[in-house]
């Protein structure tokens, strides 16, 4: 196989392309820079938007992991899709797997942040290339950013921009690498279908409640949980990513705090056994964190 990991430098993708590289497998990364990419990824240089620099990216490859950037006006985001299944379809591409960066509601939202992953889902589709969707809920790793783990840490508080009784099945993003390599490297995955798309979810579906008992116990000393509130969740990411992109992602979690409680709280039941995997029971992958050095 011969892969190309589209979002190899970011969290996500990176940890696909670690797995991917210890596996023994030729990567490259598609990056605007070069810089930043896992140990033992190929380069593969150029812009999204870039049509000629997506089609040479593709050349040679024979499966493809794409994770969009976190980019979320609709035009911008359809014309990278469309340069992603043109350059897939010409390359002759066996197998891509997208990764949305987050759940999808049933119905149609006025949230960016599900609508143009709605539409990218939905080109990939209609692309003839065969493809697995993979639609994860929450990461677990999102707990270790400094303005969770700090508070965790020292004050045994634990906060997070979900009301407390919304049950998540988190995901972490080792679970994550895990699944995308079944996605694309399962003989029989895709063997009477073209398309097959996967709600990924932790084996552990908690309230805020439950995950922050499930920290007591490792940690050994209360803590609690607290809804961050949503504006000031908002600020803190436009003040790292932009307005634009703040907007979206707090948008999602609004819309799950206000229309939807049960878009996150699937757990893997039946995801396991699709993909032939074991994903990571929540309180060991607690333990497996050195949260003192996390939060410093």
């Amino acid at each position: 196989m011969n892969i190309l990991v589209i979002g190899a430098t970011g969290a996500q993708g990176g940890s696909t392309a670690r797995r991917l590289v210890g596996l023994g497998h030729a990567v490259s990364g598609f990056t605007r820079t070069g810089m930043g990419l896992p140990e033992g990824v190929k380069p593969a240089i150029g812009d999204l938007a870039d049509a000629s620099a997506v089609r040479a990216a593709f050349d040679g490859v024979t499966h493809a992991s794409v994770l969009l950037p976190m980019v979320y006006e609709a035009p911008v985001v359809e014309s990278y899709v469309r340069n992603i299944v043109a350059a897939a379809t010409e390359a002759g591409v066996r197998r891509l797997v997208f990764n949305t960066g987050n759940r999808v509601p049933s119905g149609p939202t006025p949230v960016s942040a599900f609508e143009t992953r709605r539409a990218a889902e939905s080109v990939f589709a209609h692309s003839g290339v065969p493809t697995v969707v993979l639609r994860p809920p929450v990461y677990l790793d999102n707990l270790c950013a400094p303005w969770v783990a700090g508070p965790l840490v020292h004050a045994g508080v634990l906060a997070y921009p979900l009301p407390a009784d919304v049950p998540v099945s988190w995901l972490s993003h080792g679970d994550l690498a895990t699944a995308t390599v079944a996605a694309l490297t399962s003989p029989d995955l895709l063997s009477t279908t073209r398309l097959l798309a996967l709600d990924l979810g932790g084996p552990d579906a908690v309230t805020g409640a439950e995950l922050s008992a499930a920290f007591a116990a490792v940690l050994g000393r209360p803590v609690r949980y607290a809804a961050q509130d949503l504006g000031e969740f908002e600020a803190g990411l436009a003040h790292a990513f932009g307005p634009s992109t703040a907007e979206a992602i707090a948008g999602a979690y609004r819309w799950v705090a206000e229309k939807d409680r049960t878009l996150y709280g699937q757990n893997s039941a039946g995801l396991e056994d699709t993909l032939g995997v074991r994903l990571t029971r929540l309180h060991d992958w607690i333990a497996s964190r050195p949260w003192k050095e996390i939060a410093r």
